[in-house]
């Protein structure tokens, strides 16, 4: 069985099948994709269905008022595609006005951090290219379960119950979430008619009802009256971008990711930045590869924090940032024995985004790994009670100091976490995955590669194994790194790795991370397998 830090095992079995698997973090939204692959439906069909269950039973990381991302393998393309399906910063609001309020940071909560939520266009445009059902077919679970209700998960409960503390006084909030007048508890059966209601217009009326129709008149009408700045227009220029993945290898294996504005390719600089390293099995744990792989990670979001940004508003050096030669320059700085306190960039928030994470397989061959968030839990909190959905607050992730690039500008997309992941070896699709937990998940994504490659882990085991997570780094809202950073890790990690990793000048964190939620499907020999980790409520399911 799979190993865990060189001993023990998964926290489950993987799971296998022949036809059709997905993961997702709600077993409900595994369900519901299940049942679609065996109506005929495709990869990215299931993946949709699931991801608006998910918007009904875990609003806390995701929903319709969010951005979505994706990356997938379709058997009659060549190559794998990516989806960025993420929104702009209203027209209407511009950096001198945010300046003049004394805004040193936009806020996390209210109508001011609000951007056009691209999760819709998404949907439909995945649909559209991919789909092999109707999109009103594709939904109808998702409207079932919003007007008969659904029950709430533990894990899901408990971060109900901490968003419902800080955005109750958000407009419309408590209407739509606080039924009752508080969170629903684990096993609670929730409902949300108007989400019903909107989906069902989106499955009959595609993305025109959402971006130039009611909805947007709607979504227009709630921000505006609360403060916000967010227009229809602004919804109505909204269009996804289907973009070219990058990748990089490591030891045979490619891992793919998006190019920015997202935060994907740090996880390709580190692999790059540790693959002079020679990690073997007993490596797992020790002080030797915990001090390389946060050393490597330091070096990796320095880079992030400088240059990473929307490609439409900065020249973004991916190519340089992602090569081998740039990785080993940058490794001169590497000191066996003492943790980096400051980096410099080769070229002059995070810890809280909530996310859902799921991948699906069908029978043909197609795989997809589709990310999608709100930010911060349920987002800006602001809430339109007649749709049944939050808007997201990712505007909150732009600098708001002039001239870099990722400083706020009017129709531009801020620096996003959220990111899938794809594996392929020899060129061959291997494995569709991701992780939830905003600012961890470039590490997470490098950790599980390593684990799989390095630590010859199976697929559940290499989601499960305790994880490392650096805090601390300078980040692209313009934070330096101080003394730095610190080091979380998880419980797995000995008293001995622990006070090496001091001695060699690393702060070890005493809170508790967000270690993320890893989702994961692969395929070998016309088997098809799926992960699901212990972090979070859900499962993975096939047959």
């Amino acid at each position: 069985m799979d190993r865990i830090c060189g001993e023990g095992f998964a926290s489950r079995s993987a799971v296998f099948g022949r036809h059709g698997m997905a993961a997702t973090s709600q077993p409900l939204a595994t369900g519901v994709a299940l049942d679609l692959l065996k109506a005929g439906g495709s990869a990215v069909d299931a993946a949709i269905g699931a991801n608006a269950v998910l918007a009904l039973v875990e609003p806390t990381g995701c929903g319709l008022g969010g951005d979505l991302f994706a990356l997938l393998h379709d058997p009659e393309e060549e190559g794998l595609k990516g989806l960025n399906a993420s929104g702009r910063s209203p027209l209407g609001l511009t950096l001198p006005m945010l300046q003049a309020e004394g805004f040193e940071y936009l806020p996390a909560r209210g109508p001011l951090p609000i951007s056009v939520p691209g999760c819709v266009d998404g949907w439909c445009q995945l649909s559209q290219r991919y789909g092999r059902l109707p999109l009103a077919e594709v939904l109808a679970p998702a409207v079932s379960y919003a007007r008969e209700g659904a029950p709430i998960t533990e894990v899901i409960a408990f971060h109900w119950q901490r968003g419902a503390a800080a955005l109750a006084a958000q407009a419309g909030f408590a209407e739509v979430f606080l039924p009752a007048g508080r969170a629903p508890r684990a096993g609670e059966i929730f409902k949300n008619l108007a989400l019903a209601d909107s989906l069902e217009r989106i499955g009959a009326e595609g993305r025109a009802w959402f971006y130039e129709g009611a909805g947007a008149l709607e979504i227009e009408r709630f921000v505006v009256q609360s403060g916000g700045y967010l227009h229809a227009s602004d919804l109505g220029r909204h269009r996804s971008e289907w973009v070219t993945p990058v990748q990089t290898s490591y030891r045979g294996v490619e891992l793919w990711e998006l190019p920015p504005n997202g935060q994907g390719i740090a996880a390709l600089q580190i692999l790059n930045l540790l693959e002079g390293e020679n990690f073997e099995p007993g490596d797992f744990g020790s002080a030797r590869f915990v001090h390389a792989f946060v050393e490597a990670k330091k070096l990796a979001f320095e880079d992030r924090a400088r240059l990473y940004a929307d490609p439409d508003f900065a020249e973004v050096p991916v190519q340089r940032l992602i090569s081998k030669d740039y990785a080993r320059e940058r490794w001169q700085l590497f000191d066996a024995e003492r943790a980096l306190e400051h980096i410099e960039a080769s070229h002059p928030a995070l810890e809280r985004g909530d996310t859902i994470n799921l991948s699906v397989a069908d029978e043909r061959g197609q795989m997809v790994s589709l990310i999608q968030s709100n930010y911060r839990g349920f987002g800006s909190g602001v809430t339109p009670p007649t749709l049944g959905f939050g808007l997201q607050d990712r505007g909150q992730m732009f600098d708001l100091q002039p001239g870099r690039p990722n400083s706020y500008a009017p129709g531009k997309r801020p620096f996003h976490t959220i990111i899938p992941a794809f594996l392929t070896r020899g060129g061959e699709p291997w494995c569709a995955f991701g992780v939830m937990g905003g600012d961890a998940q470039p590490q997470i994504h490098a950790q599980i590669v390593i684990n799989l490659v390095d630590f010859e882990l199976g697929l559940q085991a290499a989601g499960d194994a305790a994880r490392i997570l650096h805090r601390g780094s300078s980040d692209p809202m313009g934070r330096r790194m101080q003394q730095g950073g610190e080091v979380l890790l998880e419980s797995g990690f000995s008293a001995e790795t622990r006070r090496e990793l001091e001695r060699r000048g690393h702060r070890l964190g005493s809170q508790q991370g967000q270690f993320g939620g890893y989702q994961a499907v692969a395929t070998r020999s016309g088997v098809l397998q799926g992960a699901s980790e212990a972090r979070k409520d859900g499962q993975a399911s096939g047959y």
